[in-house]
């Protein structure tokens, strides 16, 4: 690690054990009951893995944002374009790591596009107003949930808990700048052993143009988004041990898109859609948990550039449609006092077949790549040890995989914590992760291997009724990663990356109205990879493309009383470097600091009234070279719930 890192987490761990010394006898430790890190409900110090969860009561006061904005404020996660135009591409970077390398599950399954380079899921297709709460399980996770896990998951929680009446209605309504509409719709309930949930959402804007007019003379114009999500959800359950569940949610998309880097491009749009749907059963008794869950997801995406437009002399149409299945069966046993197991299989499998069509001054071009398919069959297993003074906590576990294409790989965990008092504890981890190579990527090269990742991670926590607090130190290094070579055109396994990092969290109460809450990442970075400007040798680069070294989000709100809720938020971005173009050097990105608000005036038992405002500075920033980011923006609302 460099000088600068290792006086930084110096600073921050002395301040922290001298917090962990005073006197926790009257605290209030905070401890949410999480799923994700071993797929069954614990409390979260009771794990050595580093979560973090977004409440319903943050979600809520986040109606204005998007899931993508919302994800962007969390320490160790930068996500370009969740600050451009509706529609824009989401690319999620957790830890340093490159796109594609944070797995997104929704439920606790994993959803992603075959049809996509990196697999990635495409976040525009879901909706705020779909989420419950929201765990991020940071560093490998590949034991337990496969591959594209290198940096961590991200799990979308829609189920509702606590539900006791037969039918209840939510619904929020906002407007805002740039002619935005956002509504939604929510209707649920329990009747018997019935559960049930239906939701549906809508989002329109005007926007603004995706590219930027760097000239301020070429009048660039706008570039809307429409877009529809709607889901529903059945759990019955058949007696006092046995759950069974299904579920479904179909999203779909229309957004205007540029030509590119600086160039505008007008009948230019993207239509994505996508359809989730899925079944799965839980039996629970004192001493074993079964589950099995099976979901079937389709996905298509279409990119028409004046292909609708009648008599157009030059168009182009690209189609992607892709498919994605994933079954998986485990159980969780307690043999004995202390002492847990979870065991399971699962089994993935996706194709996709694209088609493109244009037509140009050198005439007709067609080209097709026909259906291809992988799959993967898994076994895996987690040892979780506490000891009878419930202080020492230990996870143990291994995967096995089996590949169509590459073959076998495995991966493993190790996490330990200790509770030093009711206060404060340790935790750490070594664990591996692994990305299979894409089927885009396979069509290029079938000798592709398995990205591989060894993390390490330590840090402390203090959890008391004025101040929450942790701190974690993480290194990552990744071998035989996979990048793409301008030479010969194709993609390869490059040589290696190592990021080493600190995240500190922290929520503060100093009164009862008062709550702040602040995080800080910092990266250090090495990536060896193939030189972009002369696309022929191998170079090492000290910054990561796109991603900042510094972050820093800061939110105070204040409760003025049972009816008044105000915030204010500021959001830190280090510069950092964009690809300057081909053969060129990178292009350095400034630094930028944005600032924004919240408030809510709750009318009554059933409605409350917001107004949320975003980079109230009106800020020029760009997170991507040449894309315009979002301008001063105000949107108020009603929410009710009956």
């Amino acid at each position: 690690m460099s000088k600068k890192l290792t006086l930084l987490s110096t600073v921050m761990l002395t301040s922290m054990l001298a917090l962990a010394q005073q006197d926790t006898l009257h605290g209030n430790p905070l401890d949410p009951v999480i799923v994700t890190a071993n797929k069954t409900e614990q409390k979260q110090s009771t794990t050595g893995k580093v979560i973090t969860v977004i409440s319903k009561q943050q979600i809520e006061r986040s109606a204005g944002k998007t899931v993508a904005q919302l994800l962007n404020e969390q320490a160790g996660i930068t996500i370009n374009g969740a600050l451009n135009n509706a529609g824009s591409v989401q690319t999620l970077y957790m830890r340093g790591a490159a796109s594609g390398r944070a797995l997104i599950l929704i439920d606790g399954i994993p959803v992603n596009d075959p049809s996509m380079i990196n697999n990635e899921f495409d976040l525009n297709l879901f909706s705020i107003n779909d989420v419950e709460r929201i765990e991020i399980c940071k560093g490998a996770q590949s034991t337990l949930y496969g591959s594209d896990a290198i940096a961590g998951v991200i799990n979308i929680i829609t189920i509702k808990n606590n539900i006791d009446k037969p039918l209840n209605l939510n619904s929020t309504v906002t407007g805002g700048s740039l002619g935005t509409f956002k509504g939604n719709l929510q209707l649920y309930g329990k009747a018997d052993q019935l559960t049930y949930t239906a939701r549906y959402a809508k989002l329109v804007t005007n926007g603004f143009s995706s590219a930027y007019d760097s000239t301020g003379k070429n009048n660039f114009d706008r570039d809307g988004y429409n877009g529809d999500a709607a889901s529903a959800a059945l759990q019955y359950q058949l007696n006092k041990k046995l759950l069974l569940k299904a579920f479904s949610q179909y999203s779909v998309y229309t957004a205007g898109v540029d030509a590119g880097v600086f160039a505008d491009k007008t009948n230019y749009d993207i239509h994505n859609k996508v359809l989730n749907a899925g079944t799965g059963f839980q039996f629970k008794n004192d001493k074993v948990l079964v589950a099995g869950n099976y979901q079937y997801s389709g996905m298509q995406r279409n990119y028409n550039d004046n292909a609708s437009i009648p008599a157009a002399t030059a168009f182009s149409l690209n189609d992607f449609h892709s498919i994605g299945q994933f079954a998986e069966l485990y159980a969780n046993s307690k043999l004995a006092k202390g002492l847990d197991l979870l065991t399971g299989i699962d089994y993935r499998y996706g194709s996709y077949n694209s088609s493109y069509h244009s037509v140009s001054s050198f005439g007709p071009y067609d080209s097709k790549f026909l259906d291809t398919s992988v799959s993967q069959n898994s076994v895996y297993s987690s040892l979780h040890f506490t000891d009878a003074t419930k202080k020492l906590n230990i996870e143990l576990g291994g995967r096995y995989n089996h590949h169509s294409r590459y073959g076998n790989n495995n991966t493993f965990s190790f996490n330990p914590s200790y509770k030093i008092n009711e206060a404060a504890r340790i935790f750490g981890s070594i664990s591996s992760g692994f990305k299979a190579p894409t089927l885009y990527q396979l069509s290029l090269n079938e000798s592709l291997q398995p990205e591989q990742s060894l993390n390490y991670e330590a840090g402390i926590q203090l959890q008391q009724k004025i101040i929450n607090t942790r701190l974690v130190f993480f290194s990552r290094k990744i071998d035989n990663g996979i990048d793409y070579n301008y030479i010969t055109f194709n993609y390869f396994n490059y040589i290696k990356q190592v990021v080493n990092g600190v995240e500190l969290e922290l929520t503060v109460k100093p009164v009862e109205q008062l709550s702040i809450t602040a995080n800080y990442t910092y990266l250090s970075p090495k990536e060896t990879t193939q030189n972009r400007i002369t696309n022929k040798d191998t170079v090492t680069y000290h910054y990561l493309l796109r991603r900042p070294d510094n972050s820093f989000n800061l939110t105070a709100g204040w409760q003025a009383n049972k009816k008044i809720y105000a915030s204010i938020s500021g959001k830190y971005v280090s510069s950092r470097y964009d690809v300057g173009g081909y053969k060129k050097a990178d292009v350095n990105l400034d630094a930028y600091f944005l600032l924004s608000a919240y408030a809510e005036y709750h009318v009554c038992k059933y409605a409350k009234l917001f107004v949320d405002a975003q980079n109230i500075g009106n800020v020029k920033f760009f997170d991507v070279r040449g894309y315009n980011s979002i301008p001063f923006f105000l949107n108020a609302g009603v929410t009710i719930h009956l």
